[in-house]
């Protein structure tokens, strides 16, 4: 779609909205919401809102509609239905920071150099909201940001500095709750407030207890995913109040573990028996690459063969926090009905990775298994973007040139990844990207304390611990230096568990895939590498 049919659309929807609030009509029938209907946009607004929900660790098939029958989640199933919904979304990194790097600046991990958690940002990196705030909008966020510009972390400041406005923050673990938003919340509210948020009923005297050994001591009220959906709704209404676009970012930090749940979800699952993954014995983690192994095997208790009555209330657990979240994802959007802003905001749920909840023996991410590296991805624009489903290849890079059309700003010179916006209205020439690419620094949770990379050595017996990985439809081939890979046929094996990188059958594909690894670095990275213009 040409950006004068997005202006128009936008307009559109700005005169429906003034003539709406004429009459006294709003999007819901119930009059007492009409109090939040916004009346200050102005009637020539020509750019749309944009909420951003994202959760942290969901995988693809963590929502109904992906083809999971067992977990509720009757909201994203709505919302899905309502949004081109893609199927195969990968992330450019299996772990929170540099794969929220990659949402935000439109670049690849290796090009914004954020690799690995809680280290810096480089400054001359600039993020997604920093750009709106420049053009007009309103930006705020809620809940877990995970990108940081100072040492030692400064998290609101550099939330300020990335360009939001508003900043609410709670990166979710007892060593960032000095900076919590939600920990002031919560202590103002919760008369339990002296329990620690995430301990499990069992381990608290006289707490209700549960037959899921993993239900929360506190009431789902005063819980982060709930506070998330609180203050998400509480900035809606005030932002569309505004005679300005808004950008909300409403990060969840479930169904990241550790898998505490509040009542009544804890029990939505007792009686189901979710399908648990194959048993990995240790002789089928040693045939991996020795960087995948180590990371599987680390600490003094690698869980690899955890009882499987534990795994099976870990899954319950899992699925039961994604139906809180579900719950909360739909009172924002009523929220955004509520406030008229529903056709006029562009809404996309995602998150920054998924979970291997055992597969391949691991729990966590870190690895370019299908469970930790595609997620699941809808977006919304009521009469713009076709409700569909897709089955072509989405990099997360290509989120921020999609936005930046859609809201008629013009591409950073420097973002990697490419509009789609063809694909999502039905108009316009649509190239399918036919690999998708993705990295890691594997051993940053070999569980050391303090992660050091010493020049010339590596880390932790690793001499190069930065790995690749390039997936087509038919092949997945990840790369490690020192002669470590892995080469997968999809087609035949899409649960990953054969290996034929050093299989001569298979030497051609592997050399092609390594080929297409190769280019990427090469080109993904040429507005970095090549002067813009030469002097003579």
């Amino acid at each position: 779609m040409k950006r004068r049919d997005f202006l128009q659309k936008s307009i559109y929807s700005a005169g429906a909205l003034a003539a709406s609030s004429q009459t006294g009509q709003s999007a819901s029938s119930n009059p007492s919401e009409k109090r939040y209907l916004a009346t200050n946009r102005d009637s020539d607004s020509t750019q749309p809102n944009i909420l951003f929900i994202m959760t942290d660790q969901q995988r693809y098939d963590g929502v109904g509609v992906n083809g999971n029958p067992l977990i509720q989640t009757p909201n994203l199933d709505r919302l899905a239905g309502q949004s081109a919904n893609f199927t195969h979304t990968f992330v450019q990194s299996p772990v929170c920071t540099p794969s929220r790097a990659c949402y935000f600046t439109g670049r690849y991990a290796h090009a914004h150099r954020n690799r690995v958690n809680y280290t810096l940002l480089p400054r001359d990196e600039k993020l997604l909201p920093a750009y709106l705030r420049e053009s007009g909008y309103q930006t705020g966020m809620v809940g877990k940001l995970h990108l940081y510009y100072d040492f030692p972390f400064n998290a609101a400041e550099a939330a300020r500095t990335g360009g939001f406005d508003i900043v609410e923050l709670h990166d979710g673990v007892h060593s960032t709750d000095q900076w919590s938003d939600y920990v002031i919340w919560r202590n103002q509210r919760d008369p339990q407030k002296d329990i620690y948020y995430r301990d499990l009923a069992v381990d608290v005297p006289n707490a209700k207890q549960s037959a899921n050994p993993f239900r929360v001591a506190i009431d789902a009220r005063y819980t982060d995913t709930a506070w998330v959906g609180e203050r998400s709704r509480n900035h809606i209404q005030t932002m569309a109040a505004q005679n300005r676009p808004f950008f909300l970012f409403s990060s969840f930090w479930k169904p990241h573990s550790p898998h505490e749940v509040p009542e009544p979800y804890d029990s939505l699952y007792n009686d189901i028996d979710i399908p648990l993954p194959k048993i990995e014995t240790l002789e089928d983690i040693r045939r991996l690459p020795l960087p995948v192994q180590k990371m599987i095997l680390r600490g003094n208790n690698p869980p690899y063969d955890m009882d499987r009555e534990r795994l099976q209330w870990i899954y319950r657990s899992y699925y039961a926090d994604i139906t809180h979240i579900d719950h909360e994802v739909g009172e924002i959007l009523k929220t955004l009905d509520e406030t008229g802003q529903a056709d006029n905001t562009i809404v996309i749920f995602c998150s920054d990775h998924g979970d291997q909840l055992l597969e391949h023996g691991l729990m966590g991410k870190n690895v370019f298994f299908e469970a930790s590296v595609r997620v699941p991805f809808m977006i919304r624009y009521p009469g713009t973007i076709k409700p569909a489903v897709h089955d072509c290849f989405l990099e997360t890079v290509d989120v921020l040139p999609t936005l930046f059309e859609m809201a008629g700003l013009a591409e950073p010179y420097n973002c990697q990844g490419r509009s789609f916006v063809p694909l999502l209205t039905g108009e316009g020439d649509y190239t399918e990207r036919e690999v998708a690419f993705c990295e890691n620094i594997i051993p940053e949770v070999f569980g050391k304390d303090r992660i050091v990379f010493e020049k010339g050595k590596g880390v932790d017996g690793i001499r190069h611990p930065d790995a690749k990985m390039v997936r087509s439809k038919h092949w997945k081939y990840n790369y490690y230096p020192e002669g470590f890979a892995e080469l997968y046929d999809l087609e035949n094996d899409p649960l990953e568990q054969r290996n034929v990188a050093d299989d001569p059958a298979f030497r051609s594909v592997a050399d092609e895939m390594k080929g297409r690894i190769l280019d990427w670095l090469i080109t993904s990275n040429e507005t970095d590498q090549i002067a813009h213009t030469w002097l003579v």
